[in-house]
């Protein structure tokens, strides 16, 4: 039986939520990680960062966008340091300025992803999948990639459904 692991970067606090502020006791992306777990089961590898956001949302969005142009790579406080157990990874993060939070590229620069079955998967308030799924291409060098889901941030908690439908469906495509 294949092996799944569940990588994801979410956001507690302050989110945009229907254009306009939510404080959240969840993040989405935690949410959306833990439904495809109880679909498909798997291991849960959440990306923390050792330098936290900003609490408040407008200048945690800055500090994304300031790192995304410099290409930084936040330090995480635990890493993995080796995917060799499982068959398929889904990447999960929030839509930050079209795509993954840079500490989720942290963590994935340091994998071989080779043989692995990727999946992007990616909560939003507009944007969809961004550019995630090219980036996934570019970083995860020797993978096989299936159809990406992008969940609506606002929606998260009401996405059980289709997201469990989603991840049995991607997992078994060849």
């Amino acid at each position: 039986m294949a092996k799944n692991l569940i990588i994801y970067y979410s956001r507690k606090g302050e989110n945009y939520w229907n254009g306009s502020i939510k404080d959240l006791k969840k993040g989405n992306t935690e949410i959306v990680a833990e439904y495809i777990q109880k679909a498909v089961g798997g291991d849960l590898f959440e990306v923390e960062t050792v330098k936290e956001y900003d609490k408040d949302y407008y200048k945690c969005i800055e500090e994304a966008k300031e790192e995304l142009r410099s290409n930084e790579r936040p330090e995480l406080k635990k890493y993995l340091d080796s995917i060799d157990g499982y068959d398929n990874i889904f990447v999960c993060g929030p839509c930050w300025w079209g795509t993954y939070p840079m500490a989720v590229f942290t963590q994935l620069d340091r994998l071989d992803f080779t043989g692995k079955k990727v999946m992007a998967v990616m909560t939003h308030e507009g944007s969809g999948l961004g550019s995630c799924e090219r980036d996934l291409k570019r970083i995860c060098k020797g993978a096989s990639f299936g159809k990406g889901l992008a969940v609506h941030g606002a929606d998260a908690s009401d996405s059980e459904i289709s997201v469990s439908e989603w991840a049995k469906a991607v997992i078994s495509q060849k």
